[in-house]
């Protein structure tokens, strides 16, 4: 494991070339990065990924700008019934989609097919969604979000090279409630949510596993956030999880173990030279999406479950996990 220096003052995550800003490496408890992405056309990557989850449903909604377009969609799973639909709009060269350069902001796209707005003034999140046909129903969506003072998350610079490098901001376990008005049907969500806020230089080809979940264990409440293969060799890892609004970071690798020709299968996910990740993740429902014109591609199993098994805080506490709802995923990517 090596050291992982830890950032305490506002930083630029480029220097003025649009090069990786070398004192922008490292991790903080708090966003403090700028992402001013310059130069460098279709290989810039920008998101802002939501997730809300209850013990009995999921919400999702992403917008994303990877230079040749945009792509805004949303989905929603009823864990009971395993009801899912998913909706994706596409907007080439990503025309009129603004993703703001920190965490903190507002996104709003509009379209016939899809409208979504995220605003997030540091301390309060709203997310809408509005669709006049999902799935054969319209669907109207609406969450407060809530970022509780002095809460903590795991913030992380991975430098690739100087040329290709991610900021990314992983926020679990941000208590959220709300309504999705589905057709006929209201579902109401008092929960939690997980933001990706994700901004950076890529390399044409990219394969990551991500696993992270959200919820209240015997009392606390727990957020975890685990990375692997995308990260290896830097450096750097984006693995943590949150404790009560504290943050643990994870200097170690964590290795996932699944079966890659049947996602449904039991994942193993542990850290790779410490005891402080030792989880079982079982799944109950498989999302596939996959994407493929000419030379880009992208292909992505996320898997929804509960984890089981026990993490370990930087103070030495272990913490037992028992049936906590999150997911796991596999994705491969050319772009």
């Amino acid at each position: 494991m090596t050291h992982e220096r830890e950032l305490k003052q506002p930083v630029q995550l480029c220097d003025p070339g649009g090069r990786l800003n070398p004192t922008a490496v490292g991790w903080s408890r708090v966003p403090l990065h700028t992402c001013n992405l310059r130069g460098r056309w279709l290989r810039k990557k920008r998101w802002n990924y939501w997730a809300v989850t209850t013990d009995t449903h999921l919400f999702s909604v992403t917008v994303s700008h990877l230079d040749y377009a945009a792509v805004v969609f949303v989905y929603w799973l009823d864990f009971a019934t395993k009801g899912f639909h998913e909706q994706t709009v596409l907007v080439p060269l990503g025309t009129g989609v603004r993703m703001p350069e920190t965490v903190t902001g507002e996104i709003a796209f509009r379209s016939k097919r899809l409208s979504v707005l995220m605003r997030d003034d540091g301390g309060l999140i709203e997310l809408r969604v509005n669709s006049p046909d999902f799935g054969g129903r319209p669907l109207a969506a609406e969450f407060e979000v809530r970022r509780p003072v002095a809460y903590e998350s795991i913030n992380v610079v991975i430098p690739w090279a100087e040329d290709t490098f991610q900021f990314t901001s992983k926020q679990p376990a941000l208590p959220a409630e709300g309504v999705v008005h589905l057709g006929r049907a209201q579902i109401d969500f008092d929960g939690f949510a997980c933001l990706d806020y994700g901004r950076g230089i890529w390399p044409f080809r990219s394969m990551w596993n991500w696993a992270s979940a959200s919820g209240i264990q015997q009392g606390r409440t727990v957020g975890l956030n685990l990375g692997g293969r995308w990260t290896d060799g830097t450096g750097m890892t984006e693995n943590g999880f949150v404790l009560d609004g504290v943050a643990t970071k994870l200097s170690d690798d964590v290795r996932f173990h699944y079966d890659s020709r049947d996602f449904m299968r039991p994942w193993r996910i542990r850290t790779a030279n410490s005891d402080a990740v030792d989880l079982e993740f079982v799944p109950f429902f498989e999302r596939v999406a996959k994407t493929n014109a000419l030379v880009i591609s992208s292909e992505v199993h996320q898997m929804i479950g509960h984890f089981y098994g026990r993490i370990r805080t930087a103070a030495g506490e272990t913490v037992a996990i028992d049936r906590l709802v999150g997911w796991a995923e596999e994705h491969r990517a050319r772009w």
